[in-house]
């Protein structure tokens, strides 16, 4: 993020949708329906190149005349091409010195501190609760999730089995979902 901007924390949305393959044929309502200034992440790892980028601009289109910010999961180049709010991923991929919004993904205590050595704008943490995004795999629950988040410098964003009951329940700021929005 540029240095005339909000510090993160006050630019950051509190929701945050992604896209993915199982939840595609929704995306189009539930951004209508996120409120005005939530987050859209696409991924849309399925699609080939061109497929890719036309969905991208056409769901693009929506949330911008919603009000979202629009991350790219991708890389910085194709994030400034596509005209990107920010970029999405591991903190091995986060770029230097870029103006773009920058979320990285983490699941434990080693890659927070990979994202913050990254300068994430904000970390999601994963999975909080069972999902079906990762089978098999033990959720991190709310107490291990909140003396996580605890040492993060970056604000986080829970993710993992999210929707608007489980965000009550955890009382936490920022959240976000794939089927628990779409």
């Amino acid at each position: 993020m540029t240095q005339d901007q909000s510090s993160p924390e006050q630019v950051l949305p509190k929701l945050w949708l992604l896209s993915d393959a199982r939840n595609d044929n929704a995306l189009e309502s539930a951004l209508a329906n996120l409120p005005r200034g939530s987050g859209f992440i696409y991924r849309h790892y399925h699609l080939g190149p061109d497929e890719r980028r036309a969905r991208f601009a056409a769901l693009q289109e929506i949330a911008r005349k919603q009000g979202h910010l629009t991350v790219l999961s991708d890389t910085p180049v194709k994030a400034k091409q596509w005209k990107a709010d920010g970029i999405y991923g591991a903190a091995g991929r986060m770029p230097k010195g870029n103006d773009l919004l920058k979320l990285v993904t983490a699941h434990d205590w080693k890659e927070i501190v990979a994202a913050d050595r990254a300068g994430a704008d904000g970390i999601l943490l994963s999975p909080i609760f069972a999902t079906r995004s990762h089978p098999g795999t033990k959720p991190l629950g709310p107490l291990r999730f909140r003396m996580l988040a605890r040492k993060a410098k970056a604000p986080i964003i829970a993710l993992g089995g999210m929707n608007a009951e489980r965000a009550r329940r955890l009382d936490w700021p920022r959240w976000a979902a794939i089927d628990g929005l779409s």
